[in-house]
């Protein structure tokens, strides 16, 4: 009998890890992504990059900045393809006014974490964060290389 082929049903679109190991994130919100048919096309296509985008607040509305979504193939000509074009965030007033008062603030800022779908929808979460030193890096690492591990050693002591 062959074994089943378990596909895990994952929502997430594409992550920025890059922001967890710069910044501590304070505190995360859920915000629509106002995006283009193309946009869209290549989301499920898994185009996109989030590594140095940021979310700035203009307006008492909040964009996306610096994430790129690359066109599927050959682009139409009745449109112009612009892969890190301005993405408009949606939220509400009382969301926005605290990531505002938070931004103001020396040393914080708010960071793209993630793209997932949210049944037929595309969901941005976004983070308050605050950057790290690069000792406070180093320690970080230095967590996760000991809970890694400590996770080895528990799991060779059970199996004896």
């Amino acid at each position: 009998m062959a074994a089943k082929k378990v596909k895990k049903n994952d929502n997430v679109i594409a992550r920025n890890k890059r922001a967890t190991f710069d910044y501590e994130l304070l505190e995360t919100f859920e915000a629509g992504v106002a995006l283009a048919g193309w946009e869209v096309k290549s989301l499920r296509a898994g185009k996109v990059q989030l590594t140095d985008s940021y979310v700035l607040m203009k307006d008492g509305e909040a964009f996306l900045l610096g994430s790129q979504i690359t066109p599927l193939g050959t682009a139409s000509t009745h449109f112009v393809t612009d892969p890190t074009r301005t993405r408009k965030l949606l939220l509400h007033k009382k969301e926005l006014a605290k990531i505002l008062a938070a931004t103001s603030q020396k040393g914080q800022t708010c960071v793209c974490t993630q793209l997932y779908w949210k049944g037929h929808l595309v969901k941005a979460r976004i983070a308050l964060a605050k950057g790290k030193q690069s000792h406070d890096k180093r320690d970080t690492e230095k967590d996760r290389d000991w809970n890694r591990q400590k996770q080895r050693v528990i799991r060779d002591n059970v199996k004896q």
